[in-house]
């Protein structure tokens, strides 16, 4: 199988674990997006009954057209699990995400979540986080002096652009600078650093933030309990 048929598998095997009247977090990126057609063909078939709140406006456009009902977070009280992807998972379940631009949004309905499940191919599990890089949300004011904070501190700070050059907006109209770290030692300390870099909104480092991982492999999906 290719690397797109095993995120279909992984997105076919976490919809399963959605229950009638749930509140679900519905994450981004691309093997989001073979999860929210299952939980579409689900809605439409079962006539499964789930709210979900979603991580970016691309999210909510796509659960919208398969008919299934959006709620913004601030519409409810509690969210019963997130189901949402990464670019990196280490061996203690640190996790990376960002890449897909979303990281303020999916960690506000991370942590409004009871239960938190990541669902990546197999390439997404490394021994140590970092190789991906860390994307970093940054207000754009300033933000020239985030930059260079993060030159100083040897983080080997890239703008993130669109496809014409310009800086690349989030939903929330902020940059994203991605931070070309490689491996790194210790996740805790880089994290605490970069939330207390003034400008900085959030950080794609997930530490201690997920409860299941399921993982698509050429043999099928594999469930892992973090605890």
């Amino acid at each position: 199988m290719d690397q797109n048929e095993l995120k279909a598998l992984v997105g076919q095997a976490a919809v399963k674990f959605i229950e009638d009247g749930m509140i679900v977090g519905l994450g981004t990126g691309s093997t989001v997006r073979y999860m929210v057609d299952a939980l579409g063909k689900r809605v439409q078939e079962e006539g499964l009954n789930v709210i979900g709140v979603t991580t970016s406006n691309r999210t909510t456009a796509q659960a919208q057209s398969l008919g299934i009902t959006i709620k913004d977070i601030d519409e409810v009280d509690h969210i019963d699990l997130c189901i949402d992807g990464a670019d990196e998972i280490d061996t203690d379940f640190n996790g990376i995400k960002g890449g897909g631009g979303a990281l303020l949004w999916e960690k506000i309905v991370n942590n409004a979540s009871t239960k938190r499940i990541w669902i990546v191919d197999e390439s997404k599990l490394v021994k140590r986080i970092g190789n991906f890089g860390v994307p970093v949300e940054v207000i754009p004011f300033g933000a020239q002096h985030v930059f260079n904070y993060f030159v100083k501190q040897g983080y080997h700070p890239v703008w993130r652009l669109t496809d014409d050059g310009a800086k690349y907006r989030t939903d929330e109209k902020n940059f994203i600078i991605d931070l070309k770290v490689g491996e790194i030692a210790d996740p805790k300390v880089m994290a605490e650093d970069l939330i207390h870099t003034v400008g900085v909104v959030e950080h794609g480092l997930f530490l201690n933030r997920v409860d299941q991982v399921i993982v698509g492999r050429q043999d099928g999906p594999e469930v892992l309990d973090v605890n």
